[in-house]
């Protein structure tokens, strides 16, 4: 399923965050966004999710303008996880990834044995289906995030997008969550488009790198080629060493800011 930008402007309370953006992410692939706070990549992602649908230029959901499908029909090919997910108190986790299977429901009719076997299949693959009858106030941070990510892929969308998914997690879970998602596009060939922080997640996890700043696509290619320590110095005005760890995948290592 292609996923495409055209000349993508978006302006909120009057002031231009994106400025005229043209990318196409590759199905079946992991993107990962990357730049400095306030660069636009949350804002781009709600654009790609139709959850801001107020900007010019085109979002292109395999060749149609994305403003022109319903919510259900969106939900149902692209599921997002955004940044400060919250789920409604006493909430458990069962009943929060229940409420993914939305896309597929109406008044009048509901596939209970279907829905069931979604969110049994979801809560499996986010790891959290021992965690099916516990609050999710309850949870740790590292098990909040995967709870929601089974709601998301409850969804049983084409396209995954997250955003920070890994923000305020340890290093053991954020290693969990982003071979979770490794391991969803790899057997189920879902695209991934994930906004992130850690440049070395990026290097590491990611088919395709963009780089965003200033509300501009700087670059968008392989993730050696675009992700350099002259990129590194251009977009976050830092110097790094670079390396090659023991699994063979290129390391950045922030080491002074550019003077």
């Amino acid at each position: 399923m292609d996923l495409k930008v055209c000349n993508l402007k978006v302006a909120i309370e009057e002031k231009e965050i994106l400025h005229g953006i043209t990318a196409e992410f590759s199905a079946g692939k992991r993107t990962a966004i990357i730049g400095p706070n306030g660069a636009g990549k949350s804002t781009l992602l709600k654009a790609l999710a139709a959850i801001n649908t107020n900007y010019e230029g085109t979002v292109l959901l395999d060749g149609q303008e994305i403003r022109q499908l319903s919510r259900k029909a969106i939900a149902r090919k692209v599921g997002i996880l955004p940044q400060g997910a919250a789920a409604p108190p006493d909430t458990t986790v069962q009943q929060l990834v229940d409420y993914g299977r939305f896309p597929y429901r109406s008044l009048f009719s509901r596939d209970v044995k279907a829905d069931r076997e979604v969110v049994e299949w979801a809560m499996e693959a986010s790891h959290v289906d021992h965690l099916a009858h516990r609050q999710v106030q309850t949870l740790s941070g590292g098990e909040r995030q995967r709870v929601f990510l089974a709601m998301v892929l409850a969804q049983q969308p084409q396209i995954l997008l997250l955003d920070e998914p890994t923000t305020y997690l340890d290093i053991a879970h954020q290693l969990e969550v982003m071979d979770i998602v490794a391991r969803l596009n790899r057997d189920y060939q879902m695209t991934v488009i994930m906004v992130l922080h850690d440049i070395n997640h990026a290097l590491q996890y990611a088919d395709e790198i963009m780089i965003i700043k200033d509300g501009i696509c700087r670059a968008q290619g392989l993730p050696k080629e675009v992700m350099t320590v002259k990129s590194l110095a251009d977009t976050f005005g830092v110097k790094a060493d670079v390396f090659t760890n023991s699994q063979g995948k290129t390391v950045l290592s922030p080491i002074a800011l550019v003077k």
